[in-house]
């Protein structure tokens, strides 16, 4: 449970954090809260050379309102936005899912961003910011590029993010009716399934995460969806469904389609 040697540097800019991941490549990593590299290190199966610690960079962890949008920095922790009065007022469902993440002291060091980079399949947030239409805005060596969620991540682990680019904030659209549903993990916390709903006029837009191992939108729901729940049915429709030692495919669906309709009827 000790890490393989590496040097650790701490930066003050994002320009220096990027100038850094350019230089040195697969061999550094960037470290906010760690949650998610530390045990991957310990456990050696992240054996990064350099550490890139973006935590101390001003202004990537506040949360402010612009025009129709919550703009929310990268280092902002899970508990910062849990505990926003700006979130709760106008994206409400943000904080729901931040606040049903890990434990208190998982919430108090785990940020947006590295949650999002890290690309667990088991996450929360990935099945909000899908179901918010929200935008990734990343900074790299070309200059800053915004990415939409949808277009976001690729497969398990692994997202749009070109190796020298760092996530710096989440723009959200403001939303007044939306809800996330988890079945967790007793241990962990983490998503076996995680089911984001955003509800505009006649119409749903539906993330889902821990089904599979890329975060998606449930697009089949979406069409399907008449005002009640039963297009809940279809949660899991074309989607290649995972089987592992918390929940085998069969219990896995059957669970998407529980939690689809709990998100849809609250």
């Amino acid at each position: 449970m000790i890490p393989a040697k590496f040097d650790y540097i701490k930066v003050s800019s994002i320009g220096e954090a990027v100038t850094l991941l350019d230089k040195h490549g697969f061999d550094s990593k960037i470290l906010s809260g760690g949650h998610s590299l530390i045990p991957a290190m310990k456990l050696r199966l992240s054996r990064p050379e350099l550490l890139i610690d973006i935590s101390g960079i001003s202004g990537m962890d506040g949360i402010s309102e612009e025009g129709d949008k919550i703009v929310v920095g990268a280092n902002c922790t899970h508990q910062k936005i849990a505990s926003s009065k700006l979130v709760k007022e106008h994206l409400n469902i943000l904080a729901q899912t931040a606040g049903c993440i890990g434990d208190v002291q998982v919430r108090n060091r785990g940020t947006l961003g590295g949650s999002l980079a890290h690309a667990d399949p088991a996450s929360d947030y990935p099945a909000t910011v899908l179901a918010c239409d929200a935008q990734i805005i990343a900074e790299g060596k070309n200059g800053s590029r915004t990415i939409a969620a949808t277009d976001f991540f690729q497969s398990i682990f692994t997202t749009a993010l070109a190796d020298d680019e760092i996530i710096t904030s989440v723009r959200f659209p403001k939303v007044a009716n939306g809800n996330y549903q988890k079945f967790f993990q007793s241990a962990s916390r983490f998503a076996v399934v995680g089911v984001a709903v955003v509800k505009e006029g006649d119409a749903v837009k539906v993330g889902i995460t821990g089904v599979s191992d890329t975060p998606y939108r449930a697009s089949a729901v979406e069409s399907a969806y008449d005002g009640g729940s039963s297009a809940a049915a279809k949660a899991v429709h074309g989607v290649e469904v995972m089987s592992d030692h918390f929940a085998d495919a069969e219990y896995r669906s059957h669970l998407a389609k529980v939690y689809v309709k709990r998100a849809l009827e609250a």
